[in-house]
């Protein structure tokens, strides 16, 4: 594959757990919350590059189901960090022309933070060069046990029998139904684990772990990561030789 080739294959959607905030607020004797506001220019850098690349959807594990289990202290700066970044970013979003999107149980937040997110998405819902998903609250059992929910209120209401229940219609009442699944998984701070983030979406993403701390992870760090991705074949549970015919007669 060439470099003009090996170029023009970009992940249509890439997902990312940034992690290593607080260890890298540690290492510089700071407090950990002073990482996740130095983790918000990564975050910028990031959107900017996806738009540059031509990424469509970008989501971001901003917040997960477990991390309300934290010290009250670092919850409470997380909390008043998303409310900050939605007021100074939503303009450069529109800029941009980013959509964006807050997925995960919001129902946990407060009624003013529900309100900013709310504003923040009406603010943004025209644009179309990207869509930014920031999932708060959010984790991949949860979504999938709201899925299952969801279907069995229908069997209940006689609306949907029970055999006609397959995995397109489980991946219909996820949380995101209406964007592509991850081709491109990436997590950082050298953890190696995808921690309960989009478990259903994510089946057949490509996973790449950096061992860069978030507050690290700049554009030449996210650049390196789509290069890497643009060299793997994508198989499906196909072989080579079977994605090589495919690719062939496709280009023929």
């Amino acid at each position: 594959m060439g470099d003009g080739e090996r170029a023009r294959r970009v992940p249509e959607h890439v997902a990312i757990i940034m992690d290593g905030n607080g260890r890298w607020a540690n290492q510089r004797g700071l407090p950990r919350t002073a990482g996740h506001r130095a983790g918000a220019k990564s975050v910028r850098a990031v959107v900017e590059e996806s738009v540059r690349h031509g990424v469509g959807v970008l989501t971001l594990f901003a917040f997960s189901s477990e991390n309300w289990r934290r010290p009250r202290g670092e919850v409470n700066v997380l909390m008043e960090l998303f409310m900050s970044t939605l007021q100074v970013e939503v303009q450069r979003l529109v800029e941009h022309d980013v959509r964006l999107r807050i997925i995960g149980d919001l129902s946990a937040f407060s009624a003013r933070l529900r309100t900013q997110f709310e504003k923040a998405e009406a603010a943004t819902r025209d644009n179309r060069r990207l869509m930014l998903q920031v999932a708060a609250n959010y984790g991949g059992r949860w979504d999938i046990t709201q899925a299952v929910r969801a279907i069995a209120r229908e069997v209940a209401a006689g609306r949907v029998a029970p055999d006609a229940i397959d995995e397109a219609l489980v991946a219909s009442r996820l949380s995101f139904p209406d964007v592509p699944d991850p081709d491109l998984f990436i997590r950082t701070g050298g953890e190696k684990r995808i921690s309960n983030f989009l478990l259903w979406q994510s089946a057949y993403a490509e996973l790449y772990f950096s061992d860069l701390m978030w507050p690290e992870f700049d554009a030449a760090a996210y650049g390196a990561a789509l290069n890497d991705f643009a060299r793997r074949q994508r198989r499906f549970g196909l072989t080579s030789e079977q994605v090589t015919a495919s690719s062939n007669a496709v280009g023929g």
